[in-house]
Formats: structure tokens, sequence, C-alpha cells
């Protein structure tokens, strides 16, 4: 269930600067998910982090509350190949004022409840690294990305 991120962004401090706090249960680690939200809150000039939790990924992130919703909306319909997202959530809290973005140590302090994709086929974008010759994995059987690859087996 993808609960309305976006409505809580109506209760902001400042129309011009606001800080959002985002849960993202579902397979979201493994799949290329926290490289994907540093990629899409750097093009968008946030400030903030990204880390995976037990239950997930969580995101901290500042903007004006009108880019925060278009980076819920980015999360939804821009996400990695592999990845589901099954409950979306976002709260306002008071901005700290985030220095930069970043990609936060891994939290597990608690039960890891996140589901782990089975192993997927190699993509056509590895495929073509491994029967490249002049590539540096030419005939590397373990080649694989966050699109495809071991998964469960690992």
């Amino acid at each position: 269930m993808i609960e309305n991120p976006l409505s809580s962004l109506s209760q902001a401090v400042d129309r011009k600067h606001s800080r959002i706090m985002v849960s993202v249960r579902g397979v979201v680690q493994g799949v290329g998910f926290r490289p994907f939200i540093y990629r899409l809150a750097m093009q968008m000039g946030f400030k903030g982090w990204v880390k995976n939790g037990p239950e997930g990924v969580l995101i901290e992130v500042e903007g004006s509350p009108d880019q925060l919703d278009q980076f819920l909306q980015k999360i939804v319909t821009e996400k990695p190949g592999g990845c589901l997202i099954q409950e979306l959530t976002s709260e306002s809290r008071p901005p700290v004022h985030y220095e930069r973005f970043e990609i936060r140590s891994s939290t597990g302090a608690s039960p890891v409840t996140v589901p782990i994709l089975p192993d997927l086929a190699t993509c056509s974008l590895c495929l073509e690294e491994i029967f490249d010759k002049t590539n540096r994995r030419y005939l590397y059987p373990f080649t694989g990305c966050t699109d495809c690859g071991p998964r469960f087996s690992m």
C-alpha cells in the first residue's frame, strides 16, 4: 500500500525551505535504490541523507515543498528496475539545514524485515560487457549489476 506521501507537506513550517522524513518499504535493498535516491537528490539540489534500515530505506531531505512533492513523485515513477515499493510515507519536520546530501551507513539495531529479490538473469548491458573483447570483464562469469545477477544466493 502506497499512502499519499504528499499530504504531510501541506503542513510544512517554512514554505521556502522544508524537511521531510521519508520511509520506503518493499523490495528496496540490493536493487540500487540508495544510489538512485542520491542521484535524484543531487539532480534536484537537495541536502540530507539516505540509508538502509531494518524495514526498508529511510530518506531525510530538505528543499522547497513544491520540489519535495516532485521528488516523492519521481521516487515512485522513476525507481530502479527490480524495485518494488509497497509503502511510501513522508512526514514534515523543521529544517536543520544540512550541508550536503549523503548515503549514510546502514542501521541494524532491530531484526531485518526487508524482502530480498530472488536471483535474476543477467541483463543485456552486462551481457554486452561479458562478450566485449575490449572490456576488462570479457568472459568474466560473475558480471552483474543492480538490475540483474544474484541476490538471494549471495
